[in-house]
């Protein structure tokens, strides 16, 4: 299983994880891959720098990377509550309507409230950048498209290769362009968001347009879709929505079991690509909360961030309300495959063993 990308990042499995839980990043690092920390939760600098303090001690001298958020084309500065001017009274109203409809209760008078996420403003990404900058990350990703020049450039001064997520190969060879080292081919299986080419096209579409090492994206969830990945012509892969069925998840996310169960009981065809989440196009679990901003009385989406600063207090009430009915989770179709909540270090050793498996049954057919 070990490729080229392996010696690049110092890794013995091709196998890199997003997450939004340190504790998932730190223990897949620890068993051999590389753990990317999504760093769009933390409005905060110094919460990020407490938290990579924390990978910095827990990852058993393993490398680890961090995910940023830098949209392109949304407004790239303002308060929250500038921002809060530009959205409709009526999509409040929506909103307001739906919590009722779904008897998602208030949140305690006590609740210490999470802001809407602040995160995909360049000013707080760049602060991201500078916190995750001085410590020893191996990686840094953006997830919508290539990072501005002078962070690209800030990065390779400091010897940390950059990762960029691009749904068509025009996006990729776009990335290079502008000097990133890796690409992530995301097929519009995956969750979060995501594009219109499926895996299966958009890989080889990618590895044949540029000269950088590609990880695959979109639908992996076990050895033998590893196999086919790297047979595709990627470096690695790149998986996300498995690791939000483990043990290690709800050491973070501690209030996820709702979430979670409603994972564990849901089929492939149980997901649902739509703006609602963040203005963009990504791809959620299918529940009631998704099904009535597809009704007929439904607003359309705000752009980014705008719609995510909307939702952010509907997301709180229904996280605590542990309704698994109704939750609001990114997750891809590879969903189906997610039966179980297991520890990080199991799911990794069943894709190391799924994959030599997938090697030996080609073998025989030789």
């Amino acid at each position: 299983m070990r490729t080229s990308l392996c010696d690049r990042l110092g890794i013995d499995l091709p196998i890199i994880g997003f997450t939004p839980s340190e504790h998932v990043a730190a223990a897949l690092s620890r068993a051999g891959g590389l753990g990317v920390l999504g760093c769009v939760r933390f409005n905060d600098a110094a919460e990020l720098d407490r938290v990579l303090t924390w990978m910095d001690e827990n990852t058993g001298g393993k490398p680890y990377g961090v995910d940023i958020v830098m949209p392109a084309k949304i407004p790239a500065e303002g308060t929250q509550v500038d921002l809060s001017k530009h959205i409709p009274e009526g999509h409040r109203a929506f909103v307001d309507k739906v919590l009722r409809d779904l008897s998602v209760p208030p949140l305690p008078d006590d609740t210490d409230e999470r802001a809407g996420v602040l995160g995909w403003l360049h000013s707080v990404a760049r602060s991201h950048v500078e916190v995750a900058l001085n410590h020893p990350i191996k990686l840094i990703a953006n997830a919508l498209g290539s990072p501005p020049p002078d962070v690209i450039g800030q990065c390779h001064d400091r010897g940390v290769p950059v990762a960029a997520l691009a749904g068509k190969a025009e996006h990729a060879v776009r990335h290079v362009e502008n000097g990133v080292d890796f690409v992530v081919a995301q097929g519009y299986e995956a969750g979060g968001h995501t594009g219109e080419i499926a895996s299966m096209v958009l890989v080889p579409e990618i590895v044949d347009a540029v000269d950088v090492p590609v990880l695959a994206a979109g639908g992996i969830g076990s050895g033998r879709q590893m196999a086919a990945a790297l047979a595709l012509g990627a470096s690695g892969v790149w998986m996300g929505s498995m690791w939000l069925a483990t043990e290690e998840y709800l050491q973070t996310m501690g209030e996820s079991v709702a979430m979670q169960q409603a994972l564990v009981g849901a089929t492939s065809s149980d997901t649902v690509r739509t703006r609602i989440y963040t203005g963009k196009p990504a791809r959620l679990l299918k529940t009631r909360w998704t099904e009535a901003w597809a009704a007929a009385d439904a607003p359309e989406p705000l752009p980014m961030p705008l719609q995510n600063l909307l939702v952010s207090h509907a997301h709180n009430r229904i996280h605590a309300a542990n309704d698994p009915s109704v939750v609001s989770m990114p997750v891809g179709q590879i969903v189906g495959r997610m039966n179980a909540v297991r520890p990080v270090a199991d799911v990794v050793a069943d894709l190391v063993a799924g994959y030599e498996e997938a090697l030996s049954r080609l073998d025989k057919t030789r």
